[in-house]
């Protein structure tokens, strides 16, 4: 990946407790803590990213 990671929190957030996803990789997804930004991350898949999404949204609460 040659361009910055483009970090972003969900527009749902209403506190700083959140979590950020950078998106702009074509090979990995990649999430980290918004308190602790230089702290580790974890990178997914896109395929493995998207099925995470798409489950959680069939959860109902």
């Amino acid at each position: 990946m040659t361009e910055p990671l483009n970090w972003r929190t969900s527009t749902y957030t209403k506190t700083d407790n959140c979590v950020e996803v950078a998106d702009n990789d074509a090979a990995k997804v990649h999430v980290r803590d918004s308190k602790r930004r230089s702290g580790p991350e974890v990178t997914w898949s896109p395929d493995a990213w998207g099925a995470f999404i798409e489950h959680t949204r069939r959860i109902e609460v």
